[in-house]
């Protein structure tokens, strides 16, 4: 679940908001990991009080239409993070191989680890977890030397993540790092990771036991995600806020911008840079494949068999990549087009699955004495209404920029009316306190404008 907070695209966000915003955003980048701890804990809740992952529940509570529209929703959230886990994964091994091995060899590379997956499955998932504590753990030790060989200010780190500061300047920056911390795909995996464990359902001691330690587990977790990003961010931060490449540096010049700014050392920066993001990228791209299997499985009712259900996850987002790859050795500006519109795809779908969990998870007819209270909904809902409101001014600020001519406008005010029309369609299909709440909401606004 960890890896979601780790992917190539959440390091790009770090390393651009350190090196534009410096210090400032660490604050933010704290508490969007607490904000992400408590989605996750939600999807943790739906699976181990249900013992059912979120995609069947989705199908089994919508009309089949509206199952069907958040499963392409999903699938296209999936394809999105894929393929900038996959394209990072081909920059690390561009940069270890020493440029010997061209963006399209790494990511066919890449593309076999859904049958790696495959491969660890067959041990059990404890080994499968081995794995992915293997490559958290390379992340952690590559991440955490470069701190050590920056050496940032203990004091201005300090100060970064207990003193808010929001400019005009680092807006941009501050909503990339919200936004990379709820990844649709990762709410719908966890709900299936915790299957599992085997727990008697009918006995509610033993649901809060695992529920507990599902909690420590997962905080455990995200507290190690979080050391990871904040070392990204502030050997940026160190480095390169207030320099002419702050507003030039991405994923793919990041490494050799650190071994001009750094030296060689006892170990080049540049490799140690690469073996953290090939982590995060090969952890990422396997965690997407998994997340894979259950989305379509479970919006589906499909009963292919694992290699397929894989290749067909995988194929979806590695035939795309592999044209983008090539594209990007003749033109290095294509890749920052891409990652714009990634990031817009992703944000786009963050609510198809923040809606359906806060409204599974509040019904008790399905919940029973697990469902969370009206004081949890109410934070979990103004969570979600945030993450919501970020991403959508992240989407109204990259349309302006990029959206030109008038059939390209009206496409696109269309497509936002029918998407704006789903979300509310689901938000009252849910009932609940919410509406409740919206329709207190809409009486109050009726007697202002009669008064």
């Amino acid at each position: 679940m960890s890896i979601a907070f780790l992917d190539p695209g959440n390091l790009e966000g770090d390393l651009q908001a350190g090196a534009i915003a410096g210090y400032s955003l660490l604050w933010l980048l704290l508490w969007a990991t607490v904000m992400g701890l408590m989605i996750q804990l939600l999807s943790a809740r739906i699976g181990v009080t249900t013992g059912r992952h979120l995609a069947e529940l989705c199908r089994e509570e919508y009309p089949k239409w509206a199952g069907v529209l958040l499963w392409f929703m999903a699938e296209l959230a999936l394809i999105g993070a894929d393929i900038q886990e996959v394209i990072g994964s081909a920059i690390a091994i561009k940069i270890l191989s020493r440029g010997v091995i061209p963006l399209w060899g790494g990511v066919l590379i890449t593309a076999s680890d859904c049958f790696l997956l495959l491969v660890l499955e067959n041990y059990g998932i404890r080994k499968l977890e081995a794995v992915f504590a293997v490559l958290i753990s390379t992340m952690a030790l590559s991440f955490a030397w470069m701190f050590g060989d920056a050496k940032p200010s203990g004091k201005e780190l300090l100060a970064g993540l207990l003193i808010p500061k929001l400019s005009s300047r680092t807006v941009r920056q501050a909503v990339g790092v919200v936004g990379c911390v709820i990844m649709p795909h990762n709410v719908f995996l966890h709900s299936a990771l915790v299957q599992s464990r085997e727990i008697d359902l009918k006995k509610k001691g033993q649901v809060q036991e695992a529920l507990n330690y599902y909690s420590i587990e997962s905080s455990f977790a995200l507290l190690v995600s979080f050391m990871i990003n904040l070392f990204v961010t502030t050997v940026f931060a160190k480095g390169f806020y207030g320099s002419e490449k702050a507003s030039s540096l991405g994923l793919v010049n990041a490494g050799e911008f650190l071994q001009d700014k750094y030296g060689g050392g006892l170990f080049p920066i540049l490799y140690i840079w690469g073996i953290g993001l090939l982590a995060a990228g090969q952890s990422s791209t396997i965690t997407g494949t998994y997340a894979g299997q259950f989305i379509m499985g479970g919006f589906l009712d499909l009963r292919l068999k694992k290699w397929l259900r894989a290749l067909i996850t995988r194929s979806c987002a590695i035939l795309p990549t592999i044209v983008v790859a090539l594209i990007f050795n003749r033109s290095e500006s294509s890749l920052d087009v891409l990652n714009e519109w990634l990031n817009v795809l992703q944000s786009i779908q963050i609510p198809f699955a923040l809606i359906p969990l806060l409204t599974l998870v509040s019904k008790e007819d399905l919940m029973g004495t697990f469902k969370i209270g009206p004081t949890l909904e109410r934070v979990a809902w103004t969570v979600a209404v945030l993450v919501m409101v970020i991403n959508g001014y992240l989407l109204l600020d990259f349309f302006i920029s990029e959206v030109n001519g008038l059939l390209f406008a009206f496409l696109v005010c269309a497509g936002t009316a029918g998407y704006i029309a789903f979300i509310l369609y689901l938000i009252s299909h849910g009932g609940g306190n919410v509406v409740n709440w919206f329709n207190l909401l809409r009486k109050k606004g009726y007697s202002y404008a009669g008064q």
